[in-house]
């Protein structure tokens, strides 16, 4: 991982809300366009991947790795109509998100109001919780009983972060509004709604195509997208160099700026990722459309030095589990345990 430098840090300063409010805008042709090219592949390659296995071609079933990639670039969009910047137009952007949060098995306005959440104290130790992975501190840790080690251990598990707890999430936590139970009406609309919608659409598929096609096709690709997603999410905020402070000492560009990664990936997984790993950017100022945020590296080169984090970096931040208050940093069990 790259240190960060002096320019780097001097630049930090700028006011970076009013720069980055010139590439709010985004491009409705453009924006129509990106949604056009990534549903239709997505339709395609499921149609594609359940013939293969409805005429026995199980070679064909390979379709399903690319169609998990087009699912995570289904729901970068509906990330960003979740934050208005797709359209710039409200409704547009809610009703699209709705209704590609039937594919990606999210309901739109929870996630919505629990990554708004999650935008506002990221990088806040005393406001974690809602739209996070949980994250404790050495001296939290240390007090817990050994129950609650061996829990928060087993949640820290790379075979759980990112194997069981995707199929979890999206499969059966976000059936019902966890977390909203209590926050009105729109929380479990939302979460029915979609629920009704998955339902439907998962009749129909399964009429033309038969259970077995649907069971083989869809749920690989919704548990590989799935695990995709939530390593995105993890890298982007779990990695060495992150920053955490506490309520009276927390300040949202820098909390944004250096609490979240530059996750600087190959071409291609960035298309499919929707750029969301030029992620510093991305909190800095939320309404910068997807396609648009290469540009702001581009503009500001200074910004590619600051929370920098490779393919091979990323795979370092796995052992990464507990923020170490004194030495400001994220740290292993191991290493909290050789401190101690």
């Amino acid at each position: 991982m790259n240190m960060i430098s002096p320019e780097a840090v001097a630049n930090s300063k700028r006011a970076w809300l009013k720069i980055l409010a010139r590439y709010k805008k985004p491009d409705r042709r453009r924006s129509a366009l990106e949604l056009a090219i990534t549903l239709i592949p997505f339709v395609t390659l499921w149609a594609l991947s359940s013939a293969a296995y409805s005429y026995g071609h199980w070679w064909g079933l390979i379709l399903i790795l690319p169609a998990a990639g087009f699912l995570v670039r289904i729901f970068m969009i509906q990330h960003d109509c979740g934050h208005g910047s797709f359209f710039a137009n409200r409704y547009a952007d809610d009703w699209i998100g709705r209704a590609l949060g039937v594919l990606t098995l999210t309901p739109y306005d929870c996630w919505r109001r629990a990554h708004a959440t999650h935008h506002a104290s990221a990088g806040n130790l005393d406001e974690r919780g809602m739209g996070d992975i949980k994250t404790l501190t050495v001296a939290e840790y240390r007090q817990m009983s050994w129950r609650g080690r061996l829990a928060y251990r087993l949640y820290r598990h790379p075979l759980v972060m990112f194997g069981l707890g995707p199929i979890w999430l999206f499969i059966f936590e976000q059936r019902l509004p966890v977390g909203m139970m209590r926050g009105g009406l729109t929380p479990w609309v939302s979460s029915m709604a979609t629920n009704l919608g998955i339902a439907l659409a998962a009749a129909i598929l399964i009429w033309f195509v038969g259970l077995g096609a649907f069971l083989v096709v869809h749920l690989p690709i919704v548990i590989l997208a799935g695990s995709a997603g939530v390593w995105l999410f993890y890298v982007q905020h779990q990695f060495e160099e992150t920053e955490w402070a506490k309520d009276s000492e927390w300040e949202f560009q820098h909390a944004a700026l250096h609490g979240s990664s530059y996750y600087d990936l190959p071409a291609v997984l960035n298309w499919f990722t929707g750029n969301i790993g030029v992620h510093h950017v991305h909190h800095l100022s939320a309404k910068v459309p997807c396609y648009r945020l290469p540009e702001v590296l581009r503009d500001f080169p200074e910004l590619r030095d600051i929370g920098r984090v490779t393919l091979l970096d990323s795979l370092r931040c796995v052992k990464l589990a507990l923020w170490d208050e004194s030495r400001r940093k994220l740290v292993s069990f191991r290493e909290a345990r050789l401190a101690a």
